[in-house]
């Protein structure tokens, strides 16, 4: 090789390097086991499990509030723990935050690891496993078992109520494949996620314009069963105070309600969607044969479980990015200070 080819070649490969320095920065990848080794010989992610287990055994809704967490954390800032963050404008302060529960959860949790392997590991990761452990224990995770996170994930510090743009109960199907599009979620990711409100619930300010003034029509939603209709009515009355705001399950299956499986999808193909969305997921051309091959199929728990895990790994923080905090609530600069 001549000295120019190898000078040429040379350059080519620092150019090379730091181009994959400039993607991939000081992020690695997130795997699977990623704590093996990191905290002695003890297993954390059984340490977690155990926690999310004897809450569980208190409140089984703990799945729809786990759930819930991890969507409303991993969409805003990606997968980060930004949302566990206190202050006067942190996203907890946002309004679709308001109702989110389950932090005291994360919190046990993560002072139980603190306490035997210190600065180790992240809230993020915490929020991942106690979901997984949660839809496990609700009979998700694909045969009664667990499905596999990958753990790796580094604590967020910036957390501010404007950052929080989630799609609403209304938005249409093809708004929500877009919102999930922009996480890197296809469409089948999205009829999967939204399968966690097999276990979840809403409340009638949420819904009553479904039930009583459809798209300003002053009548109900045409596509609504009418069973479900006379339910709805019932639980929901039209001229109930304000202060009255009853919750209403979204899986309308009462056998069902508080398991993990595609009951929700079987209700919806029968028209029995409790949120605007629910119900356009089984009717909208882009997302029904998706609906039906769910409603109709074996496997919920393992592809949702795959799902959830494609979830997970929405811009994460790892690596040497982002931190690890001491207390979820805050950042370390923050718990410096105090």
């Amino acid at each position: 090789m001549s000295s120019a080819s190898t000078a040429i070649l040379t350059l080519v490969l620092v150019f090379g390097a730091f181009l994959t320095a400039q993607c991939h920065g000081d992020s690695a990848p997130l795997v699977v086991g990623f704590y093996r080794g990191k905290c002695r010989s003890i297993d954390v992610e059984a340490v977690v499990s155990g926690v999310i287990k004897e809450w569980y055994k208190k409140d089984p809704t703990i799945t729809a509030a786990l759930l819930r967490m991890q969507f409303h954390d991993c969409f805003v800032n990606g997968c980060d723990a930004s949302i566990l963050l206190d202050g006067s404008n942190s996203e907890k302060t946002a309004v679709p935050n308001l109702s989110v529960r389950g932090y005291e959860i994360i919190d046990t949790a993560k002072a139980v690891v603190e306490a035997i392997c210190p600065g180790v590991v992240s809230c993020a990761d915490i929020i991942v496993m106690a979901t997984r452990d949660a839809v496990a224990m609700s009979g998700g995770g694909g045969g009664g078992g667990k499905y596999i996170v990958e753990t790796g994930r580094r604590d967020g510090s910036v957390s501010l109520a404007k950052n929080v743009d989630l799609p609403s109960p209304s938005i249409s199907v093809s708004n929500s494949i877009k919102a999930f599009a922009n996480k890197g979620l296809n469409p089948t990711d999205m009829v999967y996620l939204l399968g966690g409100h097999t276990v979840g619930i809403t409340h009638c300010s949420l819904i009553r314009d479904r039930i009583y003034n459809f798209q300003n029509t002053g009548k109900s939603d045409p596509n609504m069963d009418s069973a479900l209709l006379t339910t709805l009515t019932a639980r929901c009355p039209q001229n109930s105070s304000t202060s009255i705001d009853n919750s209403v399950n979204l899986d309308q299956n009462p056998l069902s309600s508080m398991t993990v499986d595609n009951s929700y999808y079987r209700q919806i193909v029968k028209r029995r969607g409790v949120l605007q969305i629910d119900q356009d997921l089984a009717l909208d051309p882009l997302s029904n044969n998706t609906v039906a091959a769910i409603a109709n199929g074996f496997d919920f728990s393992t592809r949702f479980g795959q799902a959830m895990i494609k979830l997970g790994g929405v811009q994460v923080l790892t690596g040497k990015q982002g931190e690890i905090r001491r207390s979820c609530r805050a950042t370390n600069k923050q718990t410096r200070e105090d």
